[in-house]
């Protein structure tokens, strides 16, 4: 067996790419190595590019492999190549970061080569910072929803945007959901096209209740289909067309026509199977572009529906949201599979509440801390009678993802 390679250089359209240990296998199952990640990356560059070219992206960083937790660099690298861009954005809690915006090819295997598996980029160009030019509705099914459930609201959405004069061009999420995307005129703000987003999904809702909800409190859903418009906030990205996600399959976030919609399976789509895909047909979002559309329908809909219902809220001591729902938190961890040990002590410590939970009762949370994921566990016990409910106890695990975090201005930070 010859010796792992350090690095390889890759001509890219006239510009020369340094991939580094081009031979560690990244993707254990099917075999992929870092080389033919960035080489499955140059050969859907059309259509990755048409995602997320152009536009500044928070740099999502494997680097210790899809085993171990990813880390947030929304700052780009200090020594990134002379074609890669940059946008400052600004966001509300007062920070600002200079962020990466890739334009080429050569640009995508770039930030591949530093680790990035999928791409997020955020739904504004690098142009205009302030108002977005696309709507993005993800369908993100509770646990107990299968992929017919999602592809019956999918189609209630695409009637919808109908309706209000908008096309969807719909991509599985690379995961278990799947996205809708909408190219709009860059004519409104953040929270004009939150509130298009949010109206769309009460209307979704409207129409298919039980299958579809539009409520933000994660415990209040059930077994339905969340149509998740706060992904249209300002600081929120999702994985854009052709990102590999960090599964054992190496399963792909991958545009559909949507007559494909309702026979084809996200677990179809990996990165073997999307390279012959994209070679046969190419991208079938390639009109994405020609098909921009206006948002008056959406807010005229906002108008006429009113305001959405707001939660209640409780008068806990620090202001904070109380649930409704008879919930208990298990844990916090660094990690998921640590949650789900945690999950399973708790289960084994209550069998009798375990039995009865459905589902959507437990809720694993991925939560963002200062650069990566960290894990809440929580149970909802609405189907455990009264006088069976465990009691909150003190977490199985408690993990601080905010230990050792120096903040701006607090003391002793100059």
């Amino acid at each position: 067996m010859s010796p792992a390679r350090k690095e390889e250089f890759l001509d890219v359209d006239g510009r020369e790419v340094r991939v580094s240990s081009p031979d560690k296998v990244v993707f254990p199952v099917p075999g992929l190595t870092k080389l033919e990640i960035v080489q499955y990356y140059l050969a859907v560059a059309d259509g990755a590019l048409r995602g997320a070219g152009g536009r500044p992206m928070v740099l999502k960083r494997f680097v210790k492999g899809i085993a171990q937790e990813a880390f947030f660099q929304k700052r780009v690298p200090e020594n990134h190549p002379d074609n890669i861009d940059t946008a400052t954005l600004h966001y509300a809690r007062g920070t600002s970061a200079e962020e990466a915006v890739i334009r080429d090819a050569a640009g995508l295997a770039w930030v591949v080569n530093l680790g990035c598996l999928d791409l997020n980029p955020h739904p504004v160009r690098a142009e205009d910072l302030d108002h977005p030019d696309e709507l993005r509705i993800d369908l993100d099914p509770m646990p107990g929803v299968d992929w017919s459930q999602i592809v019956d609201v999918a189609m209630v959405a695409r009637e919808v945007l109908d309706d209000v004069g908008l096309v969807g061009w719909p991509k599985t999420s690379g995961s278990r959901g799947l996205h809708i995307l909408v190219r709009i005129a860059p004519h409104w703000d953040y929270k004009q096209v939150r509130l298009a987003a949010e109206t769309l999904a009460r209307e979704v809702e409207n129409r298919a209740p039980g299958l579809a909800t539009a409520r933000w409190w994660k415990e209040e859903r059930g077994e339905s289909v969340f149509v998740d418009f706060n992904q249209n906030a300002k600081d929120r990205t999702v994985a854009s067309a052709y990102s590999i996600r960090p599964l054992p399959d190496a399963r792909v976030s991958t545009p559909m026509d949507w007559d494909e919609v309702g026979v084809r399976r996200p677990e179809e789509f990996t990165v073997r199977s999307v390279l012959e895909r994209f070679a046969a047909i190419g991208d079938p979002h390639r009109g994405i572009d020609d098909a921009v559309g206006t948002l008056d329908g959406l807010l005229a809909l906002a108008d006429e529906l009113g305001p959405a219902e707001k939660p209640p809220r409780g008068g806990d001591a620090d202001g904070r949201r109380q649930s409704t729902m008879p919930l208990i938190e298990v844990a916090r961890t660094k990690t998921k599979p640590e949650a789900l040990d945690a999950l399973e002590v708790w289960k084994s410590r209550h069998a009798s509440a375990a039995e009865l939970l459905h589902p959507a009762d437990v809720l694993v949370d991925g939560m963002r801390g200062s650069s990566s994921l960290w894990y809440r566990v929580r149970v909802n016990l609405q189907h455990v009678p009264d006088d069976e409910r465990p009691a909150q106890e003190d977490l199985i695990a408690d993990y601080d993802p905010w230990a050792g975090k120096v903040w701006p201005g607090s003391p002793g930070t100059g």
